[in-house]
Protein backbone atom coordinates (compact mmCIF):
# COMPACT_ATOMS: atom_id res chain seq x y z
CA UNK A 1 0.00 0.00 0.00
CA UNK A 2 1.89 2.99 -1.23
CA UNK A 3 1.34 6.56 -0.17
CA UNK A 4 0.18 7.37 -3.71
CA UNK A 5 -2.68 4.95 -3.43
CA UNK A 6 -3.63 6.09 0.10
CA UNK A 7 -2.37 9.72 0.21
CA UNK A 8 -3.74 10.47 3.67
CA UNK A 9 -2.52 7.28 5.36
CA UNK A 10 0.29 7.47 7.91
CA UNK A 11 2.99 4.88 8.46
CA UNK A 12 1.25 3.75 11.65
CA UNK A 13 -2.03 3.23 9.78
CA UNK A 14 -0.36 1.29 6.97
CA UNK A 15 1.38 -0.90 9.54
CA UNK A 16 -1.86 -1.64 11.41
CA UNK A 17 -3.62 -2.72 8.23
CA UNK A 18 -0.70 -4.78 6.91
CA UNK A 19 -0.39 -6.68 10.19
CA UNK A 20 -4.07 -7.31 10.91
CA UNK A 21 -5.74 -7.98 7.57
CA UNK A 22 -3.64 -10.99 6.55
CA UNK A 23 -4.48 -13.13 9.62
CA UNK A 24 -8.08 -11.92 9.30
CA UNK A 25 -8.15 -13.22 5.74
CA UNK A 26 -6.68 -16.59 6.73
CA UNK A 27 -9.10 -17.02 9.64
CA UNK A 28 -12.15 -16.37 7.44
CA UNK A 29 -10.71 -18.46 4.62
CA UNK A 30 -10.67 -21.38 7.04
CA UNK A 31 -14.47 -21.20 7.18
CA UNK A 32 -15.08 -21.53 3.45
CA UNK A 33 -12.15 -23.68 2.31
CA UNK A 34 -13.25 -26.68 4.39
CA UNK A 35 -16.51 -27.07 2.44
CA UNK A 36 -14.55 -28.24 -0.60
CA UNK A 37 -11.95 -30.46 1.11
CA UNK A 38 -14.42 -32.41 3.32
CA UNK A 39 -14.64 -35.35 0.87
CA UNK A 40 -10.84 -35.60 0.90
CA UNK A 41 -10.80 -35.58 4.72
CA UNK A 42 -13.40 -38.34 4.70
CA UNK A 43 -11.23 -40.39 2.36
CA UNK A 44 -7.93 -39.67 4.12
CA UNK A 45 -8.99 -40.20 7.73
CA UNK A 46 -11.97 -42.49 7.23
CA UNK A 47 -14.13 -39.93 9.02
CA UNK A 48 -17.81 -40.65 9.50
CA UNK A 49 -20.63 -38.12 9.12
CA UNK A 50 -20.46 -37.04 12.77
CA UNK A 51 -16.72 -36.47 12.63
CA UNK A 52 -16.98 -34.50 9.41
CA UNK A 53 -19.77 -32.36 10.81
CA UNK A 54 -17.59 -31.32 13.74
CA UNK A 55 -14.79 -30.29 11.41
CA UNK A 56 -17.22 -27.57 10.34
CA UNK A 57 -19.18 -26.88 13.51
CA UNK A 58 -16.33 -27.03 16.04
CA UNK A 59 -14.60 -24.11 14.35
CA UNK A 60 -17.80 -22.11 13.92
CA UNK A 61 -18.97 -22.59 17.52
CA UNK A 62 -15.63 -21.70 19.09
CA UNK A 63 -15.29 -18.70 16.76
CA UNK A 64 -18.69 -17.30 17.70
CA UNK A 65 -18.56 -18.01 21.42
CA UNK A 66 -15.45 -15.95 22.29
CA UNK A 67 -15.86 -12.92 20.01
CA UNK A 68 -17.38 -10.48 22.50
CA UNK A 69 -15.28 -11.56 25.48
CA UNK A 70 -12.10 -11.38 23.38
CA UNK A 71 -13.08 -7.95 22.11
CA UNK A 72 -13.60 -6.69 25.64
CA UNK A 73 -10.29 -8.22 26.72
CA UNK A 74 -8.61 -6.20 23.99
CA UNK A 75 -10.32 -3.05 25.25
CA UNK A 76 -9.06 -3.74 28.79
CA UNK A 77 -5.58 -5.14 28.27
CA UNK A 78 -4.53 -3.75 24.91
CA UNK A 79 -5.46 -5.01 21.47
CA UNK A 80 -1.98 -5.99 20.33
CA UNK A 81 -1.41 -8.70 22.98
CA UNK A 82 -4.89 -10.17 22.42
CA UNK A 83 -4.31 -10.12 18.66
CA UNK A 84 -1.05 -12.03 19.07
CA UNK A 85 -2.72 -14.58 21.36
CA UNK A 86 -5.35 -15.16 18.68
CA UNK A 87 -2.88 -15.50 15.82
CA UNK A 88 -0.68 -17.85 17.87
CA UNK A 89 -3.62 -20.12 18.76
CA UNK A 90 -4.81 -20.11 15.16
CA UNK A 91 -1.37 -20.86 13.71
CA UNK A 92 -0.46 -23.60 16.19
CA UNK A 93 -3.82 -25.32 15.80
CA UNK A 94 -3.51 -25.12 12.00
CA UNK A 95 -0.20 -26.95 12.25
CA UNK A 96 -1.75 -29.68 14.39
CA UNK A 97 -4.74 -29.95 12.04
CA UNK A 98 -2.47 -30.31 9.02
CA UNK A 99 -0.72 -33.32 10.54
CA UNK A 100 -3.74 -34.77 12.37
CA UNK A 101 -3.53 -38.59 12.47
CA UNK A 102 -7.23 -39.07 13.13
CA UNK A 103 -10.58 -37.28 13.22
CA UNK A 104 -10.48 -36.61 16.97
CA UNK A 105 -7.20 -34.68 16.80
CA UNK A 106 -8.44 -32.78 13.76
CA UNK A 107 -11.64 -31.74 15.50
CA UNK A 108 -9.83 -30.58 18.64
CA UNK A 109 -7.44 -28.58 16.46
CA UNK A 110 -10.35 -27.02 14.60
CA UNK A 111 -11.93 -25.90 17.89
CA UNK A 112 -8.66 -24.23 18.93
CA UNK A 113 -8.41 -22.63 15.47
CA UNK A 114 -11.88 -21.20 16.05
CA UNK A 115 -10.84 -19.81 19.43
CA UNK A 116 -7.84 -18.15 17.80
CA UNK A 117 -10.05 -16.62 15.12
CA UNK A 118 -12.45 -15.40 17.78
CA UNK A 119 -9.61 -13.64 19.57
CA UNK A 120 -7.99 -11.95 16.57
CA UNK A 121 -11.09 -10.78 14.67
CA UNK A 122 -12.44 -8.20 17.16
CA UNK A 123 -8.93 -6.82 17.70
CA UNK A 124 -8.78 -6.02 13.99
CA UNK A 125 -12.01 -4.04 14.26
CA UNK A 126 -10.81 -2.31 17.45
CA UNK A 127 -7.45 -1.34 15.94
CA UNK A 128 -9.12 0.17 12.89
CA UNK A 129 -11.43 2.15 15.19
CA UNK A 130 -8.45 3.26 17.24
CA UNK A 131 -6.13 4.43 14.46
CA UNK A 132 -8.50 5.64 11.75
CA UNK A 133 -11.04 8.45 11.81
CA UNK A 134 -13.48 9.94 9.33
CA UNK A 135 -13.01 9.11 5.64
CA UNK A 136 -9.85 7.15 6.40
CA UNK A 137 -11.84 4.84 8.65
CA UNK A 138 -14.26 4.26 5.78
CA UNK A 139 -11.35 3.31 3.53
CA UNK A 140 -9.89 0.99 6.16
CA UNK A 141 -13.23 -0.77 6.64
CA UNK A 142 -13.49 -0.90 2.86
CA UNK A 143 -10.33 -3.01 2.87
CA UNK A 144 -11.73 -5.02 5.78
CA UNK A 145 -14.88 -5.73 3.79
CA UNK A 146 -12.83 -6.70 0.76
CA UNK A 147 -10.98 -9.26 2.86
CA UNK A 148 -14.28 -10.70 4.13
CA UNK A 149 -15.74 -10.96 0.63
CA UNK A 150 -12.65 -12.44 -0.98
CA UNK A 151 -12.12 -15.00 1.78
CA UNK A 152 -15.66 -16.36 1.43
CA UNK A 153 -15.47 -16.68 -2.36
CA UNK A 154 -11.82 -17.68 -2.79
CA UNK A 155 -11.85 -20.49 -0.21
CA UNK A 156 -13.54 -23.06 -2.47
CA UNK A 157 -11.22 -22.14 -5.36
CA UNK A 158 -8.10 -22.55 -3.25
CA UNK A 159 -9.34 -25.77 -1.64
CA UNK A 160 -10.18 -27.29 -5.00
CA UNK A 161 -6.81 -26.23 -6.43
CA UNK A 162 -4.85 -27.74 -3.52
CA UNK A 163 -6.67 -31.06 -3.85
CA UNK A 164 -6.13 -31.05 -7.62
CA UNK A 165 -2.41 -30.25 -7.32
CA UNK A 166 -1.40 -32.27 -4.25
CA UNK A 167 -3.90 -35.12 -4.25
CA UNK A 168 -6.67 -35.92 -1.82
CA UNK A 169 -4.58 -36.49 1.34
CA UNK A 170 -2.00 -33.70 1.12
CA UNK A 171 -4.54 -31.39 -0.49
CA UNK A 172 -6.76 -31.14 2.58
CA UNK A 173 -3.74 -31.05 4.89
CA UNK A 174 -2.27 -28.16 2.92
CA UNK A 175 -5.52 -26.23 3.35
CA UNK A 176 -4.62 -26.01 7.07
CA UNK A 177 -0.82 -25.88 6.86
CA UNK A 178 -0.95 -22.85 4.56
CA UNK A 179 -1.98 -20.78 7.59
CA UNK A 180 1.21 -21.50 9.57
CA UNK A 181 3.82 -19.33 7.78
CA UNK A 182 1.39 -16.40 7.64
CA UNK A 183 0.76 -16.72 11.38
CA UNK A 184 4.49 -16.79 12.22
CA UNK A 185 5.27 -13.75 10.07
CA UNK A 186 2.27 -11.86 11.43
CA UNK A 187 3.32 -12.45 15.05
CA UNK A 188 6.91 -11.36 14.43
CA UNK A 189 5.80 -8.30 12.49
CA UNK A 190 3.24 -7.36 15.17
CA UNK A 191 5.78 -7.61 18.02
CA UNK A 192 8.26 -5.51 16.06
CA UNK A 193 6.01 -2.91 14.48
CA UNK A 194 2.65 -2.35 16.18
CA UNK A 195 2.63 1.07 17.91
CA UNK A 196 3.00 1.42 21.64
CA UNK A 197 -0.57 2.46 22.30
CA UNK A 198 -1.84 -0.82 20.81
CA UNK A 199 -0.18 -2.68 23.68
CA UNK A 200 -2.14 -1.00 26.45
CA UNK A 201 -5.73 -0.22 27.31
CA UNK A 202 -7.19 3.10 26.29
CA UNK A 203 -8.22 5.54 28.99
CA UNK A 204 -11.77 4.95 30.16
CA UNK A 205 -12.74 8.52 29.33
CA UNK A 206 -12.44 10.15 25.94
CA UNK A 207 -13.22 8.78 22.53
CA UNK A 208 -10.24 10.18 20.71
CA UNK A 209 -7.68 7.73 19.53
CA UNK A 210 -4.41 7.64 21.40
CA UNK A 211 -2.05 9.89 19.52
CA UNK A 212 1.18 8.51 18.21
CA UNK A 213 4.32 10.54 18.77
CA UNK A 214 6.09 11.11 15.42
CA UNK A 215 8.97 8.74 15.07
CA UNK A 216 7.81 6.62 18.00
CA UNK A 217 9.40 3.20 18.09
CA UNK A 218 7.13 0.22 18.72
CA UNK A 219 7.80 -1.64 21.93
CA UNK A 220 6.21 -4.01 24.33
CA UNK A 221 4.69 -1.97 27.12
CA UNK A 222 3.54 -3.02 30.56
CA UNK A 223 -0.10 -4.03 30.42
CA UNK A 224 -2.64 -3.65 33.19
CA UNK A 225 -2.90 -6.61 35.45
CA UNK A 226 -6.07 -8.00 36.92
CA UNK A 227 -5.97 -5.55 39.82
CA UNK A 228 -8.24 -2.61 39.07
CA UNK A 229 -9.57 -4.10 35.83
CA UNK A 230 -13.28 -4.91 35.70
CA UNK A 231 -13.48 -8.17 33.76
CA UNK A 232 -17.18 -8.87 34.38
CA UNK A 233 -16.53 -12.66 34.41
CA UNK A 234 -20.16 -13.60 35.04
CA UNK A 235 -21.24 -11.55 32.04
CA UNK A 236 -18.59 -13.22 29.91
CA UNK A 237 -19.69 -16.71 30.92
CA UNK A 238 -23.41 -16.00 30.46
CA UNK A 239 -22.94 -14.58 26.97
CA UNK A 240 -20.52 -17.34 25.91
CA UNK A 241 -22.87 -20.10 27.06
CA UNK A 242 -25.89 -18.33 25.57
CA UNK A 243 -24.21 -17.90 22.20
CA UNK A 244 -23.10 -21.53 22.22
CA UNK A 245 -26.61 -22.75 23.05
CA UNK A 246 -28.26 -20.58 20.38
CA UNK A 247 -25.85 -21.66 17.62
CA UNK A 248 -25.60 -25.35 18.52
CA UNK A 249 -29.05 -26.55 17.34
CA UNK A 250 -28.57 -25.02 13.90
CA UNK A 251 -25.24 -26.79 13.51
CA UNK A 252 -26.57 -30.16 14.73
CA UNK A 253 -29.91 -30.54 12.94
CA UNK A 254 -29.57 -34.33 12.75
CA UNK A 255 -29.15 -34.70 16.52
CA UNK A 256 -32.86 -35.17 17.20
CA UNK A 257 -35.73 -33.13 18.60
CA UNK A 258 -33.99 -32.66 21.96
CA UNK A 259 -31.60 -30.19 20.37
CA UNK A 260 -34.29 -27.51 20.24
CA UNK A 261 -34.47 -27.46 24.02
CA UNK A 262 -30.87 -26.23 23.88
CA UNK A 263 -32.07 -23.27 21.79
CA UNK A 264 -34.61 -22.41 24.47
CA UNK A 265 -31.88 -22.57 27.10
CA UNK A 266 -29.74 -20.28 24.95
CA UNK A 267 -32.49 -17.67 24.73
CA UNK A 268 -32.92 -17.76 28.53
CA UNK A 269 -29.16 -17.35 29.01
CA UNK A 270 -29.09 -14.34 26.66
CA UNK A 271 -31.98 -12.76 28.60
CA UNK A 272 -30.12 -13.45 31.86
CA UNK A 273 -26.99 -11.86 30.37
CA UNK A 274 -28.89 -8.70 29.38
CA UNK A 275 -30.37 -8.38 32.87
CA UNK A 276 -26.98 -9.01 34.48
CA UNK A 277 -25.23 -6.38 32.35
CA UNK A 278 -27.90 -3.78 33.20
CA UNK A 279 -27.66 -4.56 36.92
CA UNK A 280 -23.85 -4.54 36.75
CA UNK A 281 -23.88 -1.05 35.25
CA UNK A 282 -26.37 0.22 37.85
CA UNK A 283 -23.90 -0.83 40.55
CA UNK A 284 -21.34 1.50 39.00
CA UNK A 285 -19.29 -1.31 37.42
CA UNK A 286 -18.08 -1.56 33.80
CA UNK A 287 -20.03 -4.31 31.97
CA UNK A 288 -18.41 -6.29 29.15
CA UNK A 289 -20.91 -4.69 26.75
CA UNK A 290 -22.47 -1.34 27.47
CA UNK A 291 -26.13 -2.01 26.62
CA UNK A 292 -26.53 1.69 25.93
CA UNK A 293 -24.86 0.88 22.60
CA UNK A 294 -28.15 -0.65 21.46
CA UNK A 295 -29.94 2.65 22.03
CA UNK A 296 -27.68 4.12 19.35
CA UNK A 297 -29.69 3.91 16.14
CA UNK A 298 -26.74 3.29 13.82
CA UNK A 299 -25.33 0.47 15.95
CA UNK A 300 -28.64 -1.32 16.64
CA UNK A 301 -29.93 -1.12 13.07
CA UNK A 302 -26.58 -1.89 11.47
CA UNK A 303 -26.07 -4.95 13.67
CA UNK A 304 -29.51 -6.33 12.78
CA UNK A 305 -29.03 -5.56 9.09
CA UNK A 306 -25.75 -7.43 8.80
CA UNK A 307 -26.97 -10.39 10.88
CA UNK A 308 -29.87 -10.85 8.46
CA UNK A 309 -27.53 -10.32 5.52
CA UNK A 310 -25.18 -13.10 6.65
CA UNK A 311 -28.18 -15.33 7.38
CA UNK A 312 -28.97 -15.20 3.68
CA UNK A 313 -25.90 -14.49 1.62
CA UNK A 314 -23.38 -16.89 3.16
CA UNK A 315 -25.46 -19.81 1.88
CA UNK A 316 -25.19 -18.71 -1.76
CA UNK A 317 -21.76 -20.25 -2.10
CA UNK A 318 -22.72 -23.41 -0.19
CA UNK A 319 -25.79 -23.98 -2.36
CA UNK A 320 -23.88 -23.21 -5.57
CA UNK A 321 -21.09 -25.64 -4.68
CA UNK A 322 -23.52 -28.46 -3.85
CA UNK A 323 -25.58 -27.84 -6.99
CA UNK A 324 -22.58 -27.78 -9.33
CA UNK A 325 -20.80 -30.79 -7.81
CA UNK A 326 -23.65 -33.10 -6.78
CA UNK A 327 -26.28 -31.90 -9.20
CA UNK A 328 -24.22 -31.35 -12.36
CA UNK A 329 -21.17 -33.51 -11.64
CA UNK A 330 -18.64 -30.68 -11.82
CA UNK A 331 -15.31 -30.87 -10.00
CA UNK A 332 -14.54 -29.06 -6.76
CA UNK A 333 -12.21 -26.74 -8.65
CA UNK A 334 -14.89 -25.86 -11.21
CA UNK A 335 -17.38 -25.22 -8.44
CA UNK A 336 -14.90 -22.91 -6.77
CA UNK A 337 -14.02 -21.00 -9.94
CA UNK A 338 -17.65 -19.91 -10.35
CA UNK A 339 -17.16 -17.58 -7.39
CA UNK A 340 -13.82 -16.13 -8.49
CA UNK A 341 -15.11 -13.11 -10.47
CA UNK A 342 -17.46 -12.35 -7.59
CA UNK A 343 -14.50 -12.30 -5.18
CA UNK A 344 -12.54 -9.89 -7.38
CA UNK A 345 -15.49 -7.54 -7.82
CA UNK A 346 -16.27 -7.73 -4.11
CA UNK A 347 -12.78 -6.46 -3.31
CA UNK A 348 -13.06 -3.63 -5.83
CA UNK A 349 -16.54 -2.48 -4.82
CA UNK A 350 -15.65 -2.70 -1.14
CA UNK A 351 -12.67 -0.39 -1.60
CA UNK A 352 -14.74 2.10 -3.62
CA UNK A 353 -17.66 2.01 -1.18
CA UNK A 354 -15.29 2.60 1.72
CA UNK A 355 -14.10 5.82 0.12
CA UNK A 356 -17.60 7.23 -0.34
CA UNK A 357 -19.49 5.87 2.67
CA UNK A 358 -19.55 9.19 4.55
CA UNK A 359 -20.63 11.07 1.46
CA UNK A 360 -23.63 8.86 0.70
CA UNK A 361 -24.30 7.15 4.06
CA UNK A 362 -26.85 4.34 4.32
CA UNK A 363 -28.04 4.60 0.67
CA UNK A 364 -24.73 3.11 -0.46
CA UNK A 365 -25.58 -0.03 1.56
CA UNK A 366 -29.08 -0.13 0.10
CA UNK A 367 -27.61 0.16 -3.39
CA UNK A 368 -25.37 -2.80 -2.65
CA UNK A 369 -28.36 -4.87 -1.53
CA UNK A 370 -30.23 -4.03 -4.75
CA UNK A 371 -27.25 -5.22 -6.80
CA UNK A 372 -27.17 -8.40 -4.71
CA UNK A 373 -30.81 -9.06 -5.50
CA UNK A 374 -30.12 -8.54 -9.19
CA UNK A 375 -27.39 -11.18 -8.97
CA UNK A 376 -29.66 -13.65 -7.22
CA UNK A 377 -32.52 -13.19 -9.71
CA UNK A 378 -30.27 -13.51 -12.76
CA UNK A 379 -28.59 -16.60 -11.26
CA UNK A 380 -32.01 -18.25 -11.00
CA UNK A 381 -32.57 -17.34 -14.65
CA UNK A 382 -29.20 -18.77 -15.70
CA UNK A 383 -29.93 -22.12 -14.04
CA UNK A 384 -33.45 -22.32 -15.49
CA UNK A 385 -32.15 -21.54 -18.99
CA UNK A 386 -29.44 -24.18 -18.58
CA UNK A 387 -32.03 -26.84 -17.78
CA UNK A 388 -34.71 -25.83 -20.27
CA UNK A 389 -32.77 -24.34 -23.18
CA UNK A 390 -29.36 -25.94 -22.79
CA UNK A 391 -27.44 -22.69 -22.31
CA UNK A 392 -24.04 -22.87 -20.62
CA UNK A 393 -24.02 -23.10 -16.84
CA UNK A 394 -20.99 -20.82 -16.94
CA UNK A 395 -23.32 -17.84 -17.26
CA UNK A 396 -23.24 -18.11 -13.46
CA UNK A 397 -19.81 -16.50 -13.65
CA UNK A 398 -21.55 -13.32 -14.78
CA UNK A 399 -24.67 -13.45 -12.64
CA UNK A 400 -22.83 -14.26 -9.43
CA UNK A 401 -20.49 -11.37 -10.21
CA UNK A 402 -23.37 -9.06 -9.33
CA UNK A 403 -23.55 -10.84 -5.98
CA UNK A 404 -19.87 -10.06 -5.36
CA UNK A 405 -20.28 -6.47 -6.53
CA UNK A 406 -23.19 -5.92 -4.16
CA UNK A 407 -21.46 -7.74 -1.33
CA UNK A 408 -18.54 -5.32 -1.33
CA UNK A 409 -20.91 -2.35 -1.31
CA UNK A 410 -22.84 -3.79 1.64
CA UNK A 411 -20.42 -5.25 4.20
CA UNK A 412 -17.72 -2.60 4.55
CA UNK A 413 -19.97 0.52 4.49
CA UNK A 414 -22.32 -1.09 7.00
CA UNK A 415 -19.38 -1.88 9.28
CA UNK A 416 -18.26 1.74 9.15
CA UNK A 417 -21.73 3.19 9.74
CA UNK A 418 -22.60 0.71 12.51
CA UNK A 419 -19.49 1.49 14.56
CA UNK A 420 -19.34 5.22 13.77
CA UNK A 421 -20.83 6.37 17.09
CA UNK A 422 -19.35 3.66 19.34
CA UNK A 423 -17.02 5.02 22.08
CA UNK A 424 -13.48 3.94 21.39
CA UNK A 425 -13.11 2.24 24.78
CA UNK A 426 -15.86 -0.21 23.71
CA UNK A 427 -14.69 -0.64 20.12
CA UNK A 428 -13.46 -4.20 20.67
CA UNK A 429 -16.55 -5.50 22.45
CA UNK A 430 -18.85 -3.68 20.00
CA UNK A 431 -16.98 -5.26 17.11
CA UNK A 432 -17.37 -8.60 18.86
CA UNK A 433 -21.14 -8.09 19.18
CA UNK A 434 -21.34 -7.20 15.48
CA UNK A 435 -19.40 -10.29 14.42
CA UNK A 436 -21.28 -12.56 16.84
CA UNK A 437 -24.49 -11.54 15.12
CA UNK A 438 -22.89 -12.45 11.81
CA UNK A 439 -21.82 -15.88 13.08
CA UNK A 440 -25.27 -16.64 14.55
CA UNK A 441 -26.92 -15.41 11.36
CA UNK A 442 -24.61 -17.61 9.28
CA UNK A 443 -25.34 -20.70 11.40
CA UNK A 444 -29.12 -20.20 11.26
CA UNK A 445 -29.09 -19.33 7.56
CA UNK A 446 -27.03 -22.29 6.41
CA UNK A 447 -29.17 -24.68 8.47
CA UNK A 448 -32.43 -23.20 7.20
CA UNK A 449 -31.47 -22.80 3.55
CA UNK A 450 -29.72 -26.14 3.11
CA UNK A 451 -32.73 -27.82 4.76
CA UNK A 452 -34.98 -26.14 2.18
CA UNK A 453 -32.55 -27.07 -0.59
CA UNK A 454 -32.44 -30.78 0.24
CA UNK A 455 -36.18 -30.98 0.95
CA UNK A 456 -36.98 -29.62 -2.52
CA UNK A 457 -34.24 -31.78 -4.04
CA UNK A 458 -35.90 -34.92 -2.66
CA UNK A 459 -39.28 -33.93 -4.11
CA UNK A 460 -38.49 -32.14 -7.37
CA UNK A 461 -34.81 -32.35 -8.33
CA UNK A 462 -31.65 -30.28 -8.34
CA UNK A 463 -32.74 -27.27 -10.37
CA UNK A 464 -35.94 -26.57 -8.37
CA UNK A 465 -33.84 -27.00 -5.22
CA UNK A 466 -31.37 -24.35 -6.37
CA UNK A 467 -34.18 -22.00 -7.39
CA UNK A 468 -36.07 -22.51 -4.12
CA UNK A 469 -32.96 -21.91 -2.01
CA UNK A 470 -32.13 -18.68 -3.84
CA UNK A 471 -35.72 -17.50 -3.41
CA UNK A 472 -35.42 -17.98 0.36
CA UNK A 473 -32.07 -16.18 0.34
CA UNK A 474 -33.62 -13.31 -1.63
CA UNK A 475 -36.41 -13.00 0.91
CA UNK A 476 -33.93 -12.74 3.79
CA UNK A 477 -31.88 -10.16 1.87
CA UNK A 478 -35.03 -8.10 1.31
CA UNK A 479 -35.60 -8.11 5.10
CA UNK A 480 -32.02 -6.93 5.56
CA UNK A 481 -32.65 -4.12 3.10
CA UNK A 482 -35.87 -3.18 4.91
CA UNK A 483 -33.87 -2.62 8.10
CA UNK A 484 -31.54 -0.37 6.12
CA UNK A 485 -34.46 1.62 4.75
CA UNK A 486 -35.86 2.10 8.27
CA UNK A 487 -32.45 3.27 9.52
CA UNK A 488 -32.15 5.70 6.62
CA UNK A 489 -35.62 7.14 7.18
CA UNK A 490 -35.01 7.47 10.92
CA UNK A 491 -31.88 9.51 10.33
CA UNK A 492 -32.58 13.22 10.76
CA UNK A 493 -29.55 14.18 8.70
CA UNK A 494 -26.87 12.52 6.55
CA UNK A 495 -24.57 10.12 8.42
CA UNK A 496 -22.27 12.03 10.73
CA UNK A 497 -18.58 11.78 9.99
CA UNK A 498 -17.01 10.98 13.39
CA UNK A 499 -13.72 12.46 12.22
CA UNK A 500 -15.26 15.83 11.41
Amino acid sequence: MSSEREPGMTDVQRTVLAITLVPLFMSLLSVSIVNVVLPSIEEGLGAGPSGLQWVLTGYTLAFGVVLVAAGRAGDLFGRAPMFIVGVALFGLASLVAGFAPNTFVLNVARVVMGLGSGFLNPQTVGLIQQYFQGAQRGRAFGMFGAVVGISVAIGPVLGGALVALLGADWGWRASFLINVPFAVVSILYAIRSLPRSAWRALPEEGAAATAEVPGEQSALRPRPGLRGVDLDPIGMVLLALGTLAVMFPFLQLDAGAWVWSVLGLGVLLIIAWVRWEAAYRRRGRAPMVDLALFSTRSFANGSLLIALYFMGMTSVWVVSAIYLQSGLGRSALEAGIVGLPAAILSALSSAVAGRYVFRFGRPIVLGGILVLLLGLVTSVGAVLLHERAGTSIWWLLLTLSFVGLGQGATISPNQTLTLADVPLRYAGSAGGVLQTGQRIGTAIGIALITAVFFAIRAEAGWTPAFVGALCVISGIVVLSGAVGVVDWLQGRRPTRDPGA
